[in-house]
């Protein structure tokens, strides 16, 4: 239980945080939860209690959680300057994941190198752009497009065909929704992103190093999802978080940042370079980290919003977290959801819990039943002092839930294995 039962209110867009304010309930805080978006308004219900606004709320609440950027950053800094206790993000920060090419210009601004890239509002000047200088691209959509994951592609072709093929085929289907996007050279590593969390004046320690799993199959096969699994561990500062994150530690403090920042990038055996931001709490990451904390989550959410928590205990070893989806998913399709997934029951052969986080869950009379839209249901996690120990109770917990048409990755932290011969050969995750 908390130290001292606090009143917790969470403000979402799209009903991200919905683990996080049940897991707050569970420690025995009281809880109220606004969502936004009328789809996902159900999400939740049940676990919680719900409200319809949250500005009424602002002054019954000690700590006031924002769980995305997209504009939240300006609402949350205005309440942080009022004297309320707030985890979320600045305008500034929201503009660093929501902004590509100022989030890029960011990292180099602090002497952190960036790989090549190159803005474009549209298709045929970016093909054009291709054909003269061939060579392997990533496509990245900006704004809020960047939020339907599918889109980002990476290229393999060294000339770039692929690239070009694909951009004539989003400007077929996608020119009213890609309103800009951003080539990025690709540069071929090992993918690991270091994140930590900040306190309104410094980073609190330790930090996280995690490996996502982006794609929907097996091997790394299919279509870009926003996650279908990370392994992590907790760390001391090691070299890569020295030479990204820690260098805009100064600029978050400006900021008064109070939150979690992540920087993905590609590594190799000639340098490290950052791909992009996350300044918010990362989904599925932020329910696999609060399953390794050693104290309530409500108390280090607490710590983390008045400035008072420096340092926080977590488990030693390894942690894994696998999404559990059904159909559609990661595609946007009313009819298929409708017709497959919404209101079915999550059934559980054992009335076991332990390492279960819900996504797009409600609780009607005692059932789990699946609700929004999107086919993301739940993230089921494990942990152990090895990768094969937590892949292993990760998945036994997973055998334990029966969902129809339910699919999940069965490789989650696989990579681990050569990944991180190349990262400690390169030296990368020395602790400093």
């Amino acid at each position: 239980m908390p130290v001292e039962a606090k009143k917790f209110l969470f403000v979402s867009i799209d009903a991200l945080i919905s683990d996080i304010a049940w897991a707050v309930r569970k420690e025995g805080c009281e809880v109220r939860y606004f969502i936004e978006a009328e789809s996902e308004k159900s999400i939740a219900d049940g676990f919680v209690d719900k409200v319809d606004d949250w500005e009424s709320h602002v002054d019954w609440a000690d700590v006031i959680v924002f769980d995305d950027v997209l504009g939240q950053g300006e609402k949350a800094k205005s309440l942080r300057d009022a004297g309320k206790h707030v985890v979320g993000g600045t305008p500034y920060t929201d503009r660093l994941e929501d902004d590509r090419s100022f989030g890029q210009e960011e990292l180099k601004r602090h002497g952190v190198s960036i790989i090549p890239f190159q803005d474009f509002n549209d298709f045929d000047t970016a093909i054009e752009y291709v054909k003269t200088h061939p060579a392997p691209y990533v496509i990245k959509p900006s704004g809020e497009a960047q939020n339907i994951k599918r889109l980002l592609f990476v290229g393999q072709e060294d000339d770039g065909r692929d690239i070009i093929h694909v951009l004539e085929s989003y400007k077929a289907v996608y020119s009213d929704t890609v309103k800009v996007f951003q080539l990025q050279k690709r540069v071929r590593g090992v993918e690991v992103a270091v994140g930590a969390f900040f306190n309104g004046k410094e980073f609190m320690m330790p930090i996280n190093v995690n490996f996502e799993h982006k794609l929907l199959f097996p091997g790394d096969i299919g279509p870009a999802t926003g996650e279908m699994g990370t392994c992590m561990y907790w760390s001391g500062p090691n070299s890569i978080y020295a030479a990204t994150l820690a260098k805009l530690e100064k600029r978050l403090a400006e900021e008064s940042y109070v939150g979690y920042i992540d920087v993905n990038c590609i590594v190799n055996g000639q340098g490290i370079y950052p791909l992009e931001f996350t300044a918010r709490f990362g989904y599925p990451t932020i329910s696999i980290q609060a399953d390794g904390l050693q104290m309530p989550v409500g108390d280090f959410l607490s710590g983390m919003a008045d400035g008072s928590l420096k340092n926080f205990k977590t488990k030693r070893g390894f942690q894994i977290g696998v999404r559990v989806v059904v159909p559609p998913f990661p595609y946007y399709d009313p009819k298929t959801f409708e017709a497959n997934s919404k209101d079915r029951v999550i059934i559980f052969r054992k009335p076991q819990y332990d390492g279960v986080h819900i996504e797009d869950v409600k609780l009607v009379n005692g059932e789990w039943l699946i609700t929004g839209k999107s086919g993301v249901v739940l993230i089921v996690t494990g942990f152990g002092v090895s990768v094969k120990q937590a892949q292993a109770q990760t998945y036994q917990r997973i055998k334990n839930i029966l969902i129809p048409n339910m699919y999940y990755r069965k490789d989650i932290g696989d990579r681990w294995f050569e990944d991180h011969d190349k990262l400690h050969t390169w030296g990368y995750l020395r602790e400093n």
